[in-house]
């Protein structure tokens, strides 16, 4: 299939104006009601509750997913990175915690600890490319061997009560694509959705996504499907909601670099525009951001300040400069002064303000 921008699928209102494919504006997945149709990608490293917070806050997305989480670190009593990994709010209901694994009993176990946490649904992750995950038979290593993924699908189906989701790649290889055959069978096993990331594990990030394979598993099975791959723009969405007929779409990388990615879909499918986000827009949300980290007191707030830094700051005038700034600075409260500096003087040259 080709995208939007190289193939546009537009439809017509009442009146006969030519207007985008419009997104859902709902979408029941075991009976938890998601509004709209559109779900955050679990990232590691990215999805902890800051940022799913911060992505509520902003509008226009109706499901948020955890970082993908170790079911055997779960377990572990002393694992308490898994622990925080499971933190949540009462404000980001609905939210599907997933975890990955290759062990039918100890996902069969999460599941049940994740259901008690007080989730709303409880996803495995097939698709995660990490070597250091799929070594371990996890991830998308599970792709090679099915029936191993029909036992956990059965193990952690009898095991909780909440729905039950899978994510996954189209296979290991372009000589072994199973998504439709593994779509079949999470609906047999009685799965309530499939999401598709509509690449390989050998494709890694690479490449475009092909998304004939999420329309192939919407055609094969009756639960909802969730498209997910190379969604840049609200026009993106649209096209692979009409070109594929999914469900709703999953949105991941491009969230952390346009975090209003999420709203604009609903605007554009509703009226075929959308708002950019403006320079004070994209100023005040950096510093809201890096505030909201400082007061959760993770950790690693310093790192994730670093981390998000380069993906906030892309586009803005005298980023650059901020950038260096924030990566020599020493400690969260020193980097959010960074960007109180910056924000006091927009219209500088902000190089010599901040006499970098």
């Amino acid at each position: 299939m080709r995208k939007y921008f190289e193939n546009p699928v537009p439809m017509a209102d009442s009146s006969g104006e030519v207007m985008p494919a419009a997104l859902p504006s709902s979408l029941s997945i075991g009976g938890v009601h998601i509004a709209p149709a559109t779900v955050l990608a679990p990232m590691a490293g990215v999805t902890d509750t800051v940022f799913r917070r911060f992505i509520r806050n902003l509008g226009g997305c109706g499901l948020i997913m955890t970082e993908f989480t170790s079911a055997d670190g779960v377990l572990r009593a002393k694992d308490q990175k898994a622990k925080r990994y499971l933190h949540f709010y009462e404000d980001e209901h609905p939210i599907s915690a997933q975890l990955f694994g290759s062990d039918p009993q100890v996902m069969a176990e999460a599941a049940r600890l994740v259901e008690g946490l007080g989730f709303d649904l409880v996803d495995l992750n097939l698709g995660c490319p990490a070597k250091k995950v799929v070594k371990c038979n996890g991830g998308s290593g599970l792709l090679r061997d099915l029936p191993a993924i029909g036992e956990i699908f059965k193990a952690v189906r009898s095991a909780v009560t909440i729905p039950f989701t899978v994510k996954f790649r189209a296979g290991w290889n372009d000589e072994n694509i199973v998504c439709v055959e593994l779509a079949k069978m999470a609906e047999d096993c009685g799965l309530s959705a499939v999401a598709l990331h509509a690449r390989t594990r050998e494709q890694g990030y690479s490449g475009q996504a092909r998304w004939e394979w999420i329309a192939a598993i919407k055609h094969a099975v009756k639960i909802p499907v969730i498209g997910n791959g190379d969604i840049r723009t609200p026009e993106d969405a649209c096209a692979m909601l009409a070109q594929t007929g999914c469900d709703a779409v999953m949105i991941g990388r491009t969230a952390p670099s346009n975090p209003w990615i999420f709203r604009q879909i609903e605007q554009y499918g509703f009226s075929g525009t959308y708002e950019q986000a403006s320079e004070s827009d994209r100023y005040q949300m950096i510093r809201t951001f890096f505030q909201m980290l400082i007061e959760e007191e993770l950790p690693d707030a310093e790192g994730k300040m670093k981390q998000f830094a380069s993906w906030f700051t892309h586009g803005v005038p005298g980023g650059s400069a901020l950038r260096k700034a924030i990566y020599e600075s020493k400690s969260p409260q020193a980097i959010l002064a960074r960007v109180e500096d910056f924000f006091e003087a927009p219209l500088q040259p902000w190089g010599a303000v901040a006499g970098v």
